[in-house]
């Protein structure tokens, strides 16, 4: 028999991820059974269960591949640029909704609330390396409230659907420049 890639293994295993993130998107997580994701996948049982031995797997590696691009600098118009960004993902592929499940589930999921402390933790540091160097002494309290702010707004889309960034945009910015 012949042996399979690591890239054809690596191709099925996003393609879970992917029937995964976007059937939790559209139905949460309660309401996702493995039988769902092997049909939104197209896979068999034994394909699903080859990469992952349950949902909670599943879930939290949707979680891993979940960051979004943060902005390039701390300028109105590139935090505008970003929040647009963040905008057109809720819109285009419910991924606000997904967020908040995240979060929700992250509540009472160990594993997976580690994974998420990390990642926050990760946008906390890059965010906090763009802070300018005026305000470099706030560095921490910045990237704080900027990922808290950037989350609320990600609440707001998933809850309100399409919400204008443009306060949030002006509060971000209120806090960068102090």
């Amino acid at each position: 028999m012949p042996r399979v890639s690591q890239a054809h293994l690596d191709a099925r295993r996003q393609q879970i991820v992917d029937a995964a993130r976007s059937r939790f998107a559209s139905h949460g997580f309660a309401h996702t059974s493995m039988t769902d994701i092997i049909a939104e996948s197209g896979l068999s049982n034994g394909a699903i269960y080859r990469y992952f031995t349950s949902k909670d797997e599943i879930v939290v590696a949707v979680c891993e591949q979940g960051t979004d691009a943060l902005p390039r600098a701390l300028t109105a118009e590139a935090v505008s640029g970003f929040l647009e960004h963040v905008r057109a993902r809720a819109r285009d592929s419910h991924h606000a909704r997904l967020v908040a499940q995240i979060y929700a589930e992250a509540a009472v999921s160990p594993q997976l609330a580690a994974v998420v402390q990390r990642q926050l933790a990760a946008m906390r540091a890059a965010i906090a390396e763009l802070v300018p160097d005026a305000r470099r002494a706030q560095a921490g309290q910045i990237a704080e409230a900027f990922v808290a702010l950037c989350a609320a707004y990600s609440q707001q889309l998933a809850i309100r659907g399409d919400v204008d960034p443009a306060p949030f945009a002006a509060g971000l910015m209120a806090i960068i420049r102090g």
